[in-house]
């Protein structure tokens, strides 16, 4: 190991992830030719603004449109529209930029082109509810699901399917041609479940979203129960023409976030091991499988000799029973921190690649072998915050916080557990 400094090669290996999926660098080299007609961008997401800026500083001719992006990602434009909204419950500022953007859709013909670019958090933020259902009725089946425990996929099938616009239906309401730019930050790289697929086909129906409510025991708004009961209008299939003119391309995934992290851990004479880029999973669960892993290799240096980092993606979910502060990526940390109990030589990094955890200001946190001795020392009981679902007040009292500020990309949640 050629770095005397865990930490820094732990926010280094973060940083050159993050930088994997910079739109600056990921969007140019895959923006298509120019139409006959207009060129019009679209779009929703964390990344939406930075994209937009990408193609606009890539393009050549004409352009116009509209892009809707999380309150903070903002990043200025000069011929594409940039609106923020909220995320993850989404708000009426969402809901109007969804109008607008269906409405331009539906104005598009033949010969002009709609670029679409979708990133994660665009479910939220693209929020236009289906007729029948309101805004507050959308967002108490959203803060229902973010407290369930229920993962990606399902909370997005639940969306889709309260949706005018997404699951396939911005695309299926234009005639032009529709070509969109991915940034993943689902496991999988589903593209129907990234931002809730608004220009691919939806495997899902609404026998799957009243599914997922039993599930996780939510009793939604009457008219949101009355909707999914009744099945009418149901999103575009695979195979569906109002499709055909579709074409998505992914410049961005967490798989080439890890690969570029690893880089930076074989540089410093660190091999690296990457366990995989779509976990998914409770939160602590999750940490209790790296904690085992890490403590082989401190045991027996397997499956990888020390030095060596553990790396790995996906999205891990909460079921919240406490009262704390916290994402998925403290609370991550914060089990790995009891489960570990102070092992000698393990250091680690969790952290949200758009820079925001949850809903709170840090990206994540960072773990020493010494956090669980410094937390004693300050009186912070760290089972005792796990169990309240506290993270963040933990690593906050240590100084422990990663704050980044929003990175204005999103290739979903990168973790590495280091062991020297």
């Amino acid at each position: 190991m050629t770095t005397t400094d865990p930490r820094a090669l732990l926010t280094d290996m973060f940083r050159a992830a993050v930088a994997s999926a910079q739109p600056a660098l990921c969007v140019p080299p895959h923006l298509p030719e120019p139409p006959k007609g207009r060129t019009v961008v679209v779009g929703a997401g964390k990344a939406a603004a930075s994209m937009a800026k990408a193609v606009e500083d890539h393009w050549k001719g004409p352009l116009s449109g509209l892009v809707v992006t999380r309150y903070g990602h903002n990043v200025p434009c000069e011929r594409i529209e940039v609106v923020e909204a909220s995320h993850p419950v989404p708000d009426e500022a969402g809901q109007q930029a969804a109008k607008r953007i269906l409405d331009i859709a539906a104005s598009l013909g033949p010969d002009d082109l709609m670029l679409c670019l979708i990133s994660g958090g665009g479910s939220a933020l693209l929020a236009l509810p289906a007729p029948g259902i309101s805004m507050a009725d959308k967002q108490a089946v959203s803060k229902a699901l973010l407290r369930s425990g229920a993962n990606i996929t399902e909370m997005n099938c639940v969306r889709k399917h309260l949706s005018a616009i997404k699951g396939g239906r911005l695309a299926a309401a234009t005639k032009a041609r529709v070509v969109s730019l991915v940034i993943s930050d689902v496991p999988g790289d589903d593209l129907s479940v990234i931002a809730s697929g608004p220009t691919v086909p939806d495997p899902t129906s609404y026998a799957d979203a009243l599914a997922v409510l039993e599930k996780y025991g939510i009793s939604p708004p009457q008219p949101v129960m009355d909707h999914l009961l009744a099945g009418r209008d149901e999103s575009p299939k695979p195979g569906d023409p109002r499709l055909e003119r579709v074409s998505t391309i992914l410049v961005a995934t967490p798989q080439m976030a890890l690969e570029r992290a690893a880089e930076v851990a074989r540089k410093a004479g660190v091999t690296p091991v990457i366990l995989g880029n779509a976990l998914e999973g409770e939160s602590r669960e999750v940490a209790l499988v790296h904690a085992g892993i890490a403590r082989q290799i401190v045991e027996h240096d397997q499956p990888a000799a020390k030095p060596c980092v553990l790396l790995s993606g996906g999205e891990t979910t909460v079921t919240v029973r406490g009262k704390g502060r916290g994402g998925r990526n403290a609370e991550f940390l914060l089990a790995l921190t009891v489960a570990l109990d102070g092992m000698k030589g393990v250091h680690a990094l969790a952290a949200d690649t758009d820079g925001i955890d949850g809903t709170e200001d840090n990206a994540g946190a960072l773990l020493s072998p010494d956090t669980l001795a410094r937390a004693a020392e300050a009186g912070v009981n760290a089972k005792e915050r796990l169990a309240d679902n506290d993270g963040y007040s933990f690593f906050s009292a240590l100084g422990d916080l990663l704050v980044t500020g929003p990175t204005l990309t999103n290739v979903n949640d990168f973790r590495a557990v280091l062991v020297v």
